[in-house]
């Protein structure tokens, strides 16, 4: 069903309100038959766009609401969360930096709702990757992440003003008994290993690139 205005050849073109077959409506800007410029796309799953689209196609400035509660305010290109925007959980954590084809991807903050900590740093296809600096109410970490882990040189710096140095090593992998062998090794921990507390320095993952 479609109420609205149309072009010479009858296609959807101007503002108009469109039932979808599949129980979803939309209320906007179509041109010659497509989704357009501004409009509301209304999920029967209880989710809903409100932005901009091109050719049937969320791109440009736009919010969604999932139905889970979480929500995505930024920009779209091709239907895909890309460029700059802010992303709330549905448990409360928020992300706010760059977007590349719907995951986390450049430079970016996490805030833990829980724990009120935050992730200041770099994003690879949505994993914590390069350098970056984890703060907590008390003391930051700041150093190198690889695949969601701490790993290589960094530092711990503490608000009473010093600091403690060291590195994440990757521990081996335990060798195992013959009769566990179907059972995959389970990704182990990087420890910390320090090296020297200081008072505080400009030290930072970057000096060494």
């Amino acid at each position: 069903e479609y109420e609205g205005d149309r072009d010479a050849e009858g296609q959807r073109h101007g503002f108009g309100k469109a039932q979808l077959p599949n129980g979803d409506t939309y209320e906007g800007e179509y041109e010659h038959g497509l989704r357009s410029g501004q409009g509301t796309y209304r999920f029967k799953n209880g989710a809903l766009y409100t932005g901009t689209y091109l050719e049937n196609k969320k791109h440009g400035k736009g919010v969604f609401f999932y139905p889970d509660g979480s929500k995505y305010a930024g920009d779209w290109v091709h239907d895909q969360r890309q460029g700059y925007g802010e992303y709330l959980y549905a448990n409360g954590d928020t992300y706010t930096g760059e977007w590349a084809n719907n995951k986390r991807h450049g430079q970016g903050t996490y805030v833990y709702k829980e724990t009120g900590s935050k992730y200041v740093g770099c994003w690879v296809n949505g994993i914590q990757n390069g350098p970056a600096e984890l703060i907590h109410l008390n003391h930051r970490f700041k150093g190198r992440f690889l695949n969601g882990k701490p790993l290589g040189r960094g530092k711990f710096i503490f608000d009473i003003g010093c600091e403690q140095h060291g590195e994440y090593i990757q521990p081996p992998v335990q060798e195992k008994e013959e009769e566990d062998e179907d059972e995959p090794p389970l990704p182990l921990e990087p420890v910390w290993k320090v090296s020297e507390i200081t008072k505080l320095t400009p030290w930072s993952p970057q000096d060494e690139e």
